[in-house]
Order: structure tokens, then C-alpha cells, then sequence
């Protein structure tokens, strides 16, 4: 091989690739959209020509198209920017006292809710009850300036059931329709799914909010059944804590408020009839109920609480 021509025809390929502003003879085909010599696959700013691939703070988006250069964020959200992920957990439960009444009435100004739910999602509407009958503040379906909750029996199913899906859409698509923010319930669904269900269920959820860019909506962990940490349920719940986590969505942690007692106390292999709950009454001032399906009423009175902090947080609180 005739090591100076190849040279020679190397060079001259860069002298004609710079008087053509760098399109096309010495990349293999048309991938270099910005012209720097850096192909798009290689290219920490593919549409912006930064032949240096400078990168200061190290997160493979180049220092040319990275809105904070000198700030870590591979996925280019505003680092100062407030988190957007809420989790109502047994956390939101204690500091239910915490909730402004101006966030109250702006939730119930703001949003209407479609809920989707058979007797353990139901849970949730019994707390509501129960905090109403304390306190008319925490009103809802009580006519103007109460928060509205159009509720449906059905639920999840289990990952792989869709059935949710079209129910969801029917409602978002009535004429006329004014709901603005969905939420459905597991009854036994993530104990029986496997990873791929949990996955299936957060693709559909995603889905459905690209679909409804101007509708909330609101993710939900399975109730306990008793298997502890290491049992799947916990791991399927689990991977929906994180996915919402790191996708920033709002979460109605079903599992984790009946987990803890009020004074912060795990229990783990506890199932979702709550026998923490009995004990913790038998030694403390608890609010009765007719029934809280499955379980006890303190169960449903934490719940209960732990949403009307989801509402405020959603609603603009920041929860200080």
C-alpha cells in the first residue's frame, strides 16, 4: 500500500469536507446534522457543533447544548427546580394537621376526580368520611366548593388486565366532561403479577398521560398481604416506588401507610387487615366507623388522611 497517497486523500477529503462546512466526505453516510466531524452516534451535542466534545461536568450532554453545564443532569430537568414526584405515605399521614385550609379549597377548586375502586380501594373514601364527619372542611361531594370524587367499581385487575384503560378513556373522552384527575386502586393484583404486569400497568399509565397531557394522574402501590420484605409483593411494590420516583409521578402509597404506626413503628409482615391497628386502639383515642372493608377503621381514617395531603400537595402546598 502506497502510504502517501492514502495521506494525500485523507487530507484532501478534510480540506474539501471544511469548504463544504463539513457535510458528508469523510463521515460514512449523512450523520453529522451539526457539521463538527462528529458523527450523531458519538456526538454529545448532535445538533449543535461542538467539535471539542467538551463535558465539564461529566453527564455525556455536551457543554454546547447542556441548559446547566456545571450541574450533573443527564436528563436535562432544571436541578433547582422543585420535585414534582409526591408519594402520600404514612409520613403524609402524620402530618395531616400540617395541611393549609387554603389548600383545601383550592383542590377542591381545582380538580375534579374520577376514582376507580372495588372494597380495598374503597378504604379510602371510608377515611374521607370519617375525617368529614370530624371536620366540615375536609367536605367532598357536598355540593359547591367541596371536592368532587365521581367513583366506579372496578379496579387493576392484575398488570396484564387492561379493562382499566378504556374505562379511563370512556371517562376522559364524555362530552362536556370536566374530570381533571384519575386515580384507581389494586385489590389484589400486585401480589399476584410479576415484574413484566408492573411494568405493563406504568406503561399504560404513561400512556394514558400522553394521551391527557391536562389530566393528573395518580399511581397507587397493592395493600399487604402479609409476606414481608423480601416477599414479591413488597418487590412489585417496590418497582413501582421507584419507577414513580424516578419519573417524577404521584403515588398514593397504599402499602406503606399501612405499614407504620403513628409513632413511626414498622410492621412489615402486618397484612392489610392491620393488627397494629387493634393493638394501637386499645391504648390510644381511635375514630370508629361502620366498616372499614377488610381491615380496620384506623386503617381507613390514615388513609384518609394521607389523600387530603396528596390534594394539598398536588394543589400547590409544599408541605412545610
Amino acid at each position: 500500500m502506497d502510504l502517501s497517497k492514502t495521506f494525500c486523500g485523507l487530507l484532501a477529503c478534510a480540506i474539501l469536507a471544511a469548504l463544504l462546512t463539513g457535510i458528508g466526505c469523510c463521515i460514512a453516510g449523512n450523520d453529522d446534522s451539526d457539521g463538527d466531524q462528529i458523527a450523531d452516534g458519538q456526538d454529545n451535542c448532535p445538533y449543535v457543533a461542538n467539535p471539542n466534545q467538551a463535558d465539564g461536568d461529566g453527564d455525556d450532554v455536551g457543554d454546547a447544548c447542556d441548559n446547566f453545564p456545571n450541574t450533573y443532569n443527564p436528563n436535562q430537568k432544571d436541578p433547582n427546580a422543585p420535585a414534582s414526584h409526591i408519594a402520600a405515605d404514612h409520613e403524609a399521614a402524620d402530618d395531616f394537621d400540617m395541611i393549609p385550609a387554603a389548600s383545601l379549597a383550592q383542590a377542591a377548586a381545582d380538580y375534579r376526580i374520577f376514582y376507580g375502586h372495588t372494597s380495598h380501594g374503597g378504604q379510602i373514601l371510608t377515611g374521607l368520611d370519617m375525617i368529614q364527619s370530624e371536620d366540615a372542611n375536609y367536605a367532598y361531594n357536598d355540593g359547591a366548593g367541596t371536592l368532587s370524587i365521581e367513583d366506579q367499581w372496578d379496579d387493576l385487575g392484575n398488570g396484564y388486565d387492561n379493562g382499566w384503560v378504556g374505562a379511563t378513556r370512556s371517562v376522559l373522552n364524555r362530552p362536556g366532561g370536566d374530570i381533571n384527575m384519575v386515580m384507581w386502586s389494586w385489590c389484589g393484583g400486585v401480589h399476584t403479577t410479576d415484574a413484566a404486569g408492573i411494568s405493563a400497568y406504568l406503561s399504560a399509565m404513561s400512556q394514558l398521560e400522553t394521551e391527557f397531557p391536562n389530566v393528573v394522574f395518580v399511581y397507587m402501590t397493592g395493600h399487604l398481604e402479609g409476606t414481608g420484605p423480601t416477599g414479591g409483593l413488597n418487590v412489585r411494590n417496590n418497582q413501582i416506588r421507584e419507577y414513580c420516583q424516578d419519573h417524577d409521578k404521584i403515588l398514593f402509597d397504599f402499602a406503606d401507610i399501612e405499614t407504620y404506626d403513628p409513632a413511626g413503628t414498622a410492621h412489615a409482615y402486618d397484612s392489610d387487615g392491620c393488627a397494629w391497628c387493634t393493638t394501637w386502639c386499645a391504648s390510644h383515642s381511635c375514630p370508629t366507623c361502620v366498616e372499614c372493608a377488610h381491615s380496620h377503621c384506623f386503617n381507613c381514617y390514615r388513609k384518609g388522611k394521607a389523600f387530603w395531603w396528596m390534594m394539598a400537595r398536588i394543589a400547590g402546598w409544599d408541605g412545610q
